[in-house]
């Protein structure tokens, strides 16, 4: 494609999705006691669980910009004639940062950088819809708008089994992390100006999944929208949470479901619950 979309892996895309829609993933970096590892390349879902079930020490750290700079220039030695490189919040990561470096040593005029203001689907919607825009032919302008568009009319919402992993990570303050202290609370977050924002509280795991059916639904009100689901080792759960949002949501694109990653995982702990719900206007191209 004359305009090469790129994203990192934070936007926890499903299985094959970037591959079908040529879309390139910078990883994050996780250490693992210590030990650096590129997510979703040398770590996963499965060993991130196992090594916080084991209390080792999990840290995460953005890609440098050297990294970013090779990807961008291996996109254009490929044959795209610009770059759109669309990333989790700069109020969660440096990784905006860090692409913003590179773009200013490869080209500003070649390579645009979006602030998706989210993570996870809320980040891999808008590259999926910069993604189809760049297959139609739009220019680089188009494609990036494509993505701010997407990423302004997502609602990221989930649940943890507690705040203990955001309030370590320093992704959420410690006012807010007292918000789920209280023993059987599970605490509803929400993504809200780029940063994760607490919503509500609930008693039971169960009664968080029936709440984010309903604020799902609230959030696409009468729009058109796509669906994602992610977890961390809670398949079942995920299953059953896609299949209530396709009931109380008939008329959606469908619900894709996605286990988060060893960067997200890190900060929100096993058992965690999350559902994006992407707003589409009529005409918008779809990213499955």
């Amino acid at each position: 494609m004359p305009v090469a979309v790129i994203t990192d892996s934070t936007a926890h895309l499903p299985e094959g999705f970037a591959d079908r829609h040529e879309i390139r993933v910078v990883p994050l970096h996780v250490l693992i006691d210590g030990v650096s590892a590129l997510d979703g390349v040398d770590v996963g879902p499965a060993a991130l669980a196992e090594a916080l079930g084991r209390r080792r020490i999990v840290t995460t750290a953005r890609p440098t910009p050297q990294e970013f700079a090779e990807t961008f220039r291996g996109a254009l030695r490929t044959g795209a004639d610009a770059v759109v490189s669309v990333h989790l919040s700069s109020e969660l990561s440096g990784t905006w940062e860090s692409a913003v470096l590179a773009a200013q040593e490869v080209g500003p005029d070649l390579v645009r950088v979006v602030d998706s203001r989210s993570t996870a689907m809320g980040l891999g919607f808008a590259a999926l819809h910069a993604a189809a825009k760049a297959a139609e032919g739009g220019s680089p302008a188009e494609v990036e708008a494509a993505a701010v568009a997407a990423a302004a009319n997502s609602e990221t919402l989930f649940v943890v089994e507690t705040l203990e992993h955001l309030r370590r990570g320093g992704r959420i303050g410690p006012a807010a992390a007292l918000f789920g202290t209280a023993l059987a609370v599970k605490p509803l977050l929400h993504m809200e100006d780029g940063q994760i924002r607490p919503l509500e509280k609930v008693r039971t795991m169960n009664r968080a999944m029936a709440r984010l059916v309903e604020l799902a639904g609230q959030a696409a009100g009468e729009h058109r929208v796509e669906l994602a689901v992610h977890h961390l080792a809670s398949p079942e759960r995920a299953v059953e949470l896609a299949n209530r949002l396709e009931e109380r949501l008939p008329g959606s694109a469908g619900c894709v479901i996605s286990e988060i990653g060893a960067v997200i995982g890190a900060h929100t702990g096993p058992g965690v619950l999350g559902v994006v719900v992407q707003r589409r206007s009529s005409g918008t191209a779809g990213g499955r």
